[in-house]
């Protein structure tokens, strides 16, 4: 009787009114009224568990933001195809040649690099001997206009060879306990890397969804500049990483086919090299120079005679790619994507070398371009009391 009589009384209260809202199914919830000291705890609690859960789960984060990224870096070509096409079929393109660059990568660049580092590996004493005389030949010069420390040019030698060799060495170990650590989590490899496809997809093609999801966890008088926050972040970050990652396949390309013409050795490797260090900014070319000119100086060329010969043209090849990606491809390709000077540029990638290591190094310059829209969000909205 209770029951039918509270059914009675709810049904003739008005819609819409009262204490209840109506919920997504249709119903009526009755609200939960808690003190501000619990709702506080709630909130605590539950960032508490969700920290706990992304320690406790790394991988997690790993794919919710290689996701992100990598749906960022598609938005380029996405939204270059989408002058042309329907927004459909420009993912569907995109996406098509993004498997198809994978598979190409899987089944033939990957087999072929690894017997190039294979190959690069047991011809390392051939290397080391080489660069031993290489190094014994500078000594004896330097001797000879007395420019060494010391009175005994063939101690310094020897320890200066001793230590260049264990670091050698160490670096080889290294290099081989990583390769060898990665064949065991090829599987959890290919898990992670399914994932953030999968992410990027969903992010692409549900765009719209998650734009309105944002907005609404806006309140409305700010939706607007919400809005505009959102069209930043598109059009800088998308910009910036799909033309970054676009420039540095280029260097690759370019520097595996000079070195192919000149007649080095270990071509594709190297400008894979070049590829992964282009990533690093102002140091990236240094170190994905260093490695070819030492291959031509120590192996010399298919083509040239003089090793020397072979390692300067190899300089210049360097240098005209460097020039071709600084004065041309990223101007055109990036733009004013960054709007950064270069000094901040510079001083971020330091900070974040000393903050993260390399990983900071590389993702020193998207954050700083992430702090770039937001000053510029803020620095326009952002008032005083005394000047509202």
């Amino acid at each position: 009787m209770r029951m039918d009589r509270w059914a009675r009384e709810r049904a003739r209260r008005p819609r819409g009114k009262g204490p209840e809202a109506k919920s997504g199914s249709g119903g009526y919830m009755t609200p939960i009224f808690v003190s501000s000291r619990v709702w506080i705890g709630i909130v605590v609690v539950g960032i508490a568990l969700i920290a706990l859960l992304l320690y406790a789960a790394p991988t997690v984060p790993a794919v919710a933001l290689g996701g992100v990224a990598l749906a960022i870096v598609l938005s380029f070509p996405v939204r270059a195809l989408s002058h042309f096409m329907p927004r459909g079929l420009a993912i569907l393109l995109t996406v098509v040649a993004l498997l198809g660059l994978i598979s190409l990568g899987f089944f033939f660049l990957v087999p072929l690099l690894i017997e190039q580092l294979s190959t690069l590996v047991r011809t390392t004493p051939l290397i080391a001997n080489r660069a031993n005389q290489l190094l014994i030949d500078m000594i004896n010069a330097l001797n000879e206009r007395q420019l060494l420390p010391g009175s005994d040019p063939e101690e310094f030698s020897k320890r200066l060879v001793t230590e260049l060799f264990d670091r050698a060495q160490h670096l080889t170990e290294n290099l081989l306990r990583s390769i060898l650590g990665f064949i065991p989590k090829a599987f959890n490899f290919g898990v992670i890397l399914f994932g953030i496809l999968f992410v990027a997809i969903y992010l692409m093609v549900d765009v719209r969804k998650v734009k309105a999801a944002f907005l609404k966890t806006v309140p409305v008088h700010y939706r607007h500049d919400a809005r505009d926050l959102w069209e930043a972040f598109g059009e800088s970050l998308s910009r910036y990483l799909g033309g970054l990652v676009f420039v540095v396949m280029i260097q690759g390309i370019l520097a595996a086919l000079a070195l192919n013409l000149l007649g080095v050795r270990y071509a594709i490797l190297l400008g894979v090299w070049v590829s992964l260090t282009a990533f690093i900014p102002y140091l990236g070319a240094f170190l994905g120079g260093i490695p070819a000119v030492i291959v031509a100086l120590v192996f010399g060329s298919t083509i040239f005679e003089s090793a020397t010969t072979t390692a300067i043209l190899t300089i210049v090849a360097y240098v005209l790619i460097q020039q071709l990606e600084g004065n041309f491809l990223t101007p055109r390709i990036q733009g004013q994507a960054l709007h950064v000077h270069p000094i901040l540029v510079l001083l971020a990638v330091i900070a974040g070398g000393e903050l993260a290591g390399l990983a900071g190094v590389i993702f020193a310059v998207p954050a700083l371009a992430v702090f770039r829209v937001l000053f510029d969000f803020f620095r326009v909205r952002l008032r005083t009391r005394s000047e509202a």
